[in-house]
Formats: C-alpha cells, sequence, structure tokens
C-alpha cells in the first residue's frame, strides 16, 4: 500500500466476523439499496477501532449507470459506506444506550486514491479521532486489493 493503515490489518483474520449482517441490519436504518456495510470484521475492545467490508455486487443499483460499460463504485457511496461503520462502532462504545438516530453530518479531507468495481470486496476502516456524548469523528479509509482506495474523516452526531 502507497499510504500507511490507521491500524495493521495484517494480523486479522479476515473471515471473522465480529458484528454480524444481522446486528448491523438492526443497528443501521440503513437499508436494500443503502445499506453499503456487509458486516463488521473486527473491532477493538472500546470500539475505537474496527475493520468492515462490502462485497461489491454486479447487480447493485448504480452498476447499469454509473459509467455504463465501465461501473465504478461512486465516491459518495464510498463514503456512505464509511460512515456506516463509524455509526455502528459508536453503538458499540461505552455507555452507548443506542437510542437516539446517529446521522452523517460532515466529511472532510476526502482523497479518492483508486477504484472500486463490482466484484470487489471493500474492506473499510475507521479510527476514532474524538468522542462526546453527541458528536464523533473518526478517520476512514477504504482499501480494494491491498490497495488505499480512500481515505476521509467523518463526522457524525446523535439527534
Amino acid at each position: 500500500m502507497a499510504a500507511q493503515t490507521l491500524f495493521d490489518i495484517s494480523d486479522i483474520d479476515l473471515s471473522q466476523v465480529a458484528i454480524s449482517p444481522q446486528k448491523v441490519g438492526q443497528l443501521n436504518p440503513q437499508c436494500g439499496p443503502m445499506r453499503h456495510l456487509d458486516h463488521v470484521i473486527w473491532k477493538n475492545d472500546d470500539a475505537t477501532c474496527g475493520l468492515g467490508v462490502k462485497q461489491v455486487r454486479d447487480d447493485e443499483f448504480w452498476v447499469p449507470v454509473h459509467i455504463p460499460g465501465r461501473p465504478l463504485m461512486p465516491g459518495v457511496l464510498m463514503i456512505e459506506a464509511a460512515a456506516q461503520l463509524c455509526s455502528i462502532l459508536q453503538q458499540f462504545r461505552p455507555g452507548n444506550d443506542n437510542s437516539r438516530f446517529l446521522g452523517f453530518t460532515r466529511c472532510d479531507n476526502v482523497v479518492f486514491r483508486g477504484k472500486v468495481v463490482p466484484g470487489d470486496t471493500f474492506y473499510l476502516l475507521a479510527k476514532e479521532l474524538k468522542s462526546s456524548r453527541r458528536r464523533f469523528i473518526s478517520a476512514t479509509q477504504g482499501i480494494v486489493n491491498d490497495q488505499l482506495v480512500l481515505e476521509a474523516t467523518i463526522t457524525g452526531m446523535a439527534l
């Protein structure tokens, strides 16, 4: 990888499931074609870091229309996938009562370094930078085929 990852993933078993697809579906309000996080592979004990995954399918709604004949996952959906991981991790933070909706309020420092296409396994990394009762900020990255393809800082808020 050209740039350094937020945390070392080389010792993480990518086949494990720390937060199941069913639990992600219960906690994240996004569903159907707007769900962009399949499950969480790994999270640390206090949920300040996590590794999630999205299997990019060829039947996704954007495939036939976002660059016909050469489908590229839209950057906004890459950011959405990262935001969904951040929201899930926040719900596992000690003291969080999970009773409030966590909304995506801002993204900064976004850099797209590569493409994501149908058939790719899109790994998402998140590392909390700051957290308070109502707001959280996380650094995020996306990786495909051992290449860093996305970097962004995501801010969310309990609404």
